[in-house]
């Protein structure tokens, strides 16, 4: 066997050809669209800089310089995890923004830690639902 034959082998064997339903995929679609609108809007927050958003990263222990790094970074991870060939690192990059952001409100005592969690879970269900290399990655059931 050559060594190109074998990586075609391998290329082809490691892609699942599990189809998704189009109930699953629209799920996995609605779920990943709520943490990706929420965060292009916290990013163009950031970018926009209004009085509010700089008075709330200064008193999260911020400094304003770093304010539109992390709203291009928090866009960035959306864009790669909205292109399916890059899902699943977009998804790694969100969930290590959104755990940033939950210990961020659990320094503060902000109860709204919770929702940044419960995002970082819908990233990962939306993209379940709609990968079916994921679902061949991690199976729930055998």
């Amino acid at each position: 066997m050559q060594a190109g034959s074998q990586s075609s082998e391998f290329a082809s064997s490691a892609v699942p050809t599990v189809s998704v339903s189009k109930k699953m995929l629209w799920t996995g679609r609605v779920l990943s669209a709520l943490p990706v609108l929420l965060m292009v809007f916290s990013a163009a927050l950031k970018l926009a800089k209004p009085a509010a958003v700089v008075q709330g990263f200064v008193r999260a222990g911020y400094p304003e310089t770093q304010i539109v790094m992390i709203g291009v970074l928090e866009l960035l991870s959306c864009i790669v995890y909205l292109i399916p060939r890059t899902a699943v690192l977009g998804a790694i990059l969100m969930t290590g923004y959104l755990g940033g952001a939950t210990a961020t409100n659990v320094r503060l005592g902000d109860p709204s830690y919770i929702m940044t969690v419960l995002l970082g879970v819908f990233v990962w269900a939306g993209l379940y639902l709609r990968d079916a290399r994921l679902r061949a990655l991690l199976p729930l059931r055998s």
